[in-house]
């Protein structure tokens, strides 16, 4: 559910039991809470020290939900308590939300054709209730603007019940890989199977560059996630090495507790990349897992996703790679057909094919840009033709997008210039493999037949006019 919606039920919630309303610092928190932000992250955010967050608003706000609830509620499980009650809030009032006429003219039913294993039972009547966010980051559970891959979702969902199963999503930034992670993990939570979700864009660059260090933060994390005591210490031992004593922590500690297929996500693994000497370290160790499960039954109960957004450009052994095993998951743009179904959702008319046809020859069909242009056509504050002809200039929709790729790039001198011949050039060229690897990663370039060129004619635009980039 969106988290907006979520707030605005509790506080009506919160008012009828003559409480007072959720400040904007229990706000702050409960939001950092749905992020999987730690209380230091959440801290930051607003200048608090972190104890203040941790000492002071947490314990409030876990005793003001807990009373509203009737459960006990910590950081920890705030999130999967609240969803769960408010979905039976929703489903319990089903008939009367239905029935109410003007929610229904606000907003379409779902498509009767959606075959998606991640149709969720309570989507309807959340989306009757919910606005449309501002595109940003992954999509809710049960949000309305998440468009299916039923093919692609259907895949997931069977291999994950396999034992050791390994899954690699692979996509650019901002073409909806956490958004499926999310759904991909519930699937699992449907099955009663425990997950865990590792985000290594949450990793500390200290971390992240030391092998050790990593090791643990996953081991620790692990734990926390499936509320076990964390007890590193009495596993790790450095005589036989960092490798086989995260091996032990999780064979005889983790798997052996908990006694269900676990489900562990690693998202954003291309961050690794930048660590090479630990991406050849813990790469084969991903590898190892996966081996492990065909020789030692307990190894079969744990099923990895890896989420990246480029291919691996650190040289590994073909035997030692986890990126040559497993089920590979491509995510593409939006089809012209899904970009309808999207519109139709934001309750554009867009049955006039020509109006799809011009947003995807603009953007390519990217989920991202075209979530950004359909939620302002929604606001109803510009058409799509001003959109159209303002959309590469400082003043458009897509300005804080084009401008945070600028910024990348002018950070660093070489992917500017490359990138800046592809604008200029009228053919398709080549690019170094490391340069094509994390400009693809961005999402501003596109492998074609003959050659790389530039991923959507946005980005060509705003980058011409700022031939200043390569400087």
């Amino acid at each position: 559910m969106n988290l907006d919606s979520l707030i605005e039920i509790l506080n009506g919630k919160l008012i009828a039991s003559q409480s007072r309303c959720l400040n904007a610092t229990e706000i702050l928190l409960l939001r950092g809470i749905w992020q999987y932000q730690t209380y230091t992250e959440i801290a930051q955010q607003q200048d608090y020290s972190k104890r203040y967050i941790s000492n002071v608003v947490a314990p409030g706000l876990c005793r003001r939900l807990s009373d509203l609830i009737g459960q006990r509620i910590t950081k920890r499980n705030c999130r999967a308590i609240l969803e769960s009650y408010i979905a039976t809030e929703i489903t319990e009032n089903l008939p009367s939300v239905l029935g109410h006429s003007s929610l229904n003219s606000s907003f379409p039913p779902q498509s009767s054709t959606n075959s998606s294993p991640f149709s969720l039972a309570v989507n309807e009547a959340t989306h009757l209730q919910e606005s449309p966010p501002y595109p940003n980051g992954a999509l809710p559970l049960h949000s309305r603007y998440y468009i299916e891959r039923p093919d692609i979702e259907t895949q997931i969902c069977e291999q994950i019940v396999k034992p050791g199963a390994l899954v690699r999503i692979k996509a650019p930034q901002e073409m909806g890989k956490t958004s499926l992670l999310l759904r991909v993990l519930y699937c699992a939570k449907e099955q009663n199977y425990r997950t865990v979700n590792l985000n290594l864009q949450q990793t500390d660059r200290a971390t992240l560059g030391d092998f050790k260090l990593f090791l643990r933060w996953i081991c620790a994390n692990i734990s926390r996630q499936l509320d076990l005591e964390s007890k590193l210490s009495d596993y790790w031992d450095e005589d036989i090495g960092a490798s086989v004593s995260c091996m032990l922590y999780m064979e005889d500690y983790i798997l052996d507790r908990i006694k269900t297929p676990l489900v562990l996500a690693f998202d954003e693994v291309n961050r690794i990349f930048e660590h090479p000497q630990v991406a050849r370290d813990f790469l084969p160790l991903l590898r190892a897992w996966f081996e492990e499960a065909k020789k030692v039954r307990i190894w079969e109960n744990l099923r990895i996703i890896v989420v990246h957004s480029t291919e691996i450009y650190v040289p590994l052994h073909l035997n030692q790679s986890p990126f040559n095993v497993g089920l590979p998951i491509q995510l593409n743009s939006f089809t012209p057909e899904q970009v309808q179904e999207l519109a139709r959702r934001y309750g554009l008319d867009w049955m006039d094919e020509g109006k799809t046809a011009q947003l995807i020859a603009l953007v390519g069909g990217h989920p991202g840009l075209v979530q950004i242009a359909l939620y302002h056509l929604y606001q109803d504050k510009l058409t799509l033709a001003q959109l159209l002809k303002t959309a590469a200039t400082s003043t458009g929709i897509y300005a804080p997008h084009l401008q945070r790729h600028l910024a990348h790039l002018q950070q660093e001198p070489e992917l500017a210039e490359a990138f800046q011949q592809l604008v200029n050039a009228r053919e398709c060229i080549e690019l170094e493999p490391i340069i094509f690897h994390k400009l693809h990663s961005m999402g501003l370039i596109k492998l074609q037949d003959e050659g790389v060129t530039v991923s959507c004619e946005l980005y060509r635009r705003y980058f011409y006019r700022e031939q200043a980039v390569a400087g």
